[in-house]
């Protein structure tokens, strides 16, 4: 696919999709994204123009410099992350809190609340029956608190384990939101598990959470009188 469309490597094509997302977002456009794709939209942005493939991948080997060379000036939410570049490691760096000490009957993160009146937005992103919300894993689960950008806005976090689970932001004329983690009713899914039945969960917090970024779009002020 990467060849038909013109590109000499399948990592370059990648870079092209993720860099036409972010125009997306600058133009206006709302993007929602949870597990492995809130951190490596990130990590593709900061590494354009850097090779970060293994041999195995496309038939050389990577850049030994590539992690002092990453521009975070080019990513949504992160700073200062470094990337994993062993193959042999199933992680891609080390934003997603893969170290953490939380175990699964245990593992909740608290919502924050805002004002309707004055923040709107994450108002509406947060809506929910309980302010406590189940954890569950993924590729990517949870976002050390360290790496986030100043200005990106928290909305879920493990204070106590100093991890962050659900973020949110602007670029340019748009907005953007992170919720790490696969799916919020199967705690370690894995690949090839059966589907989860959402009429078992007509309640779930974790579900909720993701329909309040789908319907977020349709969302619009309504005009007052001037």
């Amino acid at each position: 696919m990467a060849s038909d469309l013109g590109f000499s490597k399948v990592s370059h094509l990648k870079l092209a999709v993720a860099k036409k997302i972010k125009e997306f977002v600058a133009g206006g456009g709302f993007m929602f994204a949870m597990c492995s794709a809130t951190d490596t939209y990130d990590i593709a942005l900061a590494a354009e123009g850097i090779d970060i493939c293994a041999d195995v991948y496309d038939g050389d080997g990577y850049d030994p410099d590539a992690n002092n060379k990453l521009d975070y000036s080019k990513t949504f939410a992160y700073r200062d992350f470094q990337l994993i570049l062993n193959p042999m490691v199933y992680e891609h760096s080390d934003i997603d809190n893969k170290n953490r000490k939380v175990t699964p009957e245990v593992d909740y993160f608290n919502l924050f609340e805002f004002s309707a009146k004055w923040d709107p937005i994450p108002t509406m992103l947060c809506q929910n029956h309980t302010q406590t919300v189940k954890g569950f894993m993924g590729q990517s689960t949870s976002f050390k608190r360290s790496l986030i950008k100043p200005e990106v806005l928290i909305l879920g976090e493990t204070k106590s384990a100093g991890e962050v689970r659900y973020i949110h932001g602007t670029h340019g004329y748009g907005t953007w939101s992170f919720y790490g983690g696969h799916d919020p009713e199967d705690y370690q899914h894995f690949v090839n598990d059966p589907e989860t039945d959402l009429s078992l969960h007509p309640n779930s917090p974790g579900y909720r959470l993701i329909l309040n970024n789908i319907l977020f779009p349709a969302a619009e002020k309504k005009k007052r009188k001037t």
